[in-house]
């Protein structure tokens, strides 16, 4: 009796912990070009992940995939320094961007896939000799609604203590609105910068593309420089895309810690043209002891929302009330 209990406690265990068995909502296919993705469903939600790059290729609700991908990517084996904007889809990375060593393994690189339970997957990055990580991707998406939570855990492979975070680089696609809900004592006048030209980081800049109304700050089209950057403490801003989609991201915020980016920014916006827009929550600074590891979870939503395509404003508040009542 005692080894039918054991046998079956086994069998339990390598199912929830990576046999990658058929798991509910679940299923290995080929997309965009990539075998052996995992896909993650519900009765109006998919999720589909691959092994290139460790990126999330669809993010969708009800056939409507609010991830960009750049069709001339299509089944693409990346390499350092090609293509220009790397590897399109949803990605996620470490940083302090700017100080960071180049790391193609982690960024560009061949992952491992493995379904760990219902809805559940895992992605595993070759260990990483220039950062001295490793980083494990781990997704669950809900079983009735779009949630999806997206957790990073940064391993310190090395022997010495390291000092990264998280930084999310997904991108949305083109030509919608981003909302940044605004919090007090913002260390920038205007409640963002804008990166350029050149190595230069404008405090003050004037876009005629962004404002600042009802305590949101919106970037209604392409702003006059592509990267922008912001210190809210919301813990949360979203993206209106044209699909009628409102890409919801929440994220833990932490005022008493500080942030490696150069401005200490908890957000960055990276909007190209009408093509892309890259939603980018980051960390804080981590201290990573040798043979430790720090997590980052960012939890998404998929809302229906209505673009106006009238050109009048979105209902700020209405915005506020949907993401509070719909993406907790």
């Amino acid at each position: 009796m005692r080894y039918l209990f054991a046998l079956l406690a086994l069998v339990l265990t390598t199912a929830y912990a990576g046999a990658d068995d058929k798991m509910p909502g679940t299923d290995r296919i080929t997309y965009f070009g990539y075998e052996n993705c995992i896909l993650l469903e519900n009765a109006q939600t998919r999720v589909v992940l691959t092994e290139s790059a460790g990126r999330i290729l669809e993010y969708s609700r009800k056939g409507l995939n609010a991830i960009y991908l750049d069709p001339i990517q299509k089944g693409e084996t990346f390499a350092e320094g090609q293509p220009t904007f790397g590897p399109t889809g949803g990605r996620l990375d470490i940083g302090p961007e700017m100080t960071i060593p180049t790391h193609p393994n982690l960024w560009l690189g061949q992952w491992e896939s493995v379904i760990t339970g219902p809805r559940s997957a895992r992605l595993i990055s070759k260990k990483d000799e220039p950062t001295g990580v490793q980083l494990i991707r781990d997704f669950v998406l809900d079983e009735h609604s779009t949630h999806l939570s997206a957790t990073q855990t940064i391993k310190n492979i090395s022997d010495s203590e390291k000092h990264w975070g998280h930084w999310s680089r997904t991108f949305g696609t083109g030509g919608g609105i981003v909302l940044v809900p605004l919090t007090p004592n913002s260390r920038f006048p205007d409640n963002y910068i804008m990166y350029g030209p050149g190595p230069v980081i404008n405090y003050h800049p004037e876009d005629p593309n962004i404002r600042v109304r009802d305590n949101f700050l919106e970037v209604l089209t392409t702003p006059l420089r592509p990267k922008l950057g912001m210190d809210s403490q919301a813990g949360w801003f979203a993206y209106l895309d044209k699909n009628d989609l409102l890409w919801v991201k929440r994220y833990p915020v932490y005022p008493d810690r500080p942030y490696g980016e150069l401005a200490g920014l908890t957000i960055s916006i990276w909007y190209y043209q009408d093509q892309m827009c890259e939603l980018e929550p980051i960390g804080p600074k981590e201290n990573i002891l040798a043979g430790g590891e720090a997590t980052f979870t960012e939890d998404w939503w998929l809302l229906p929302y209505t673009y106006p395509k009238d050109g009048s404003d979105v209902d700020l508040q209405a915005i506020d009330a949907l993401v509070e009542r719909e993406a907790r």
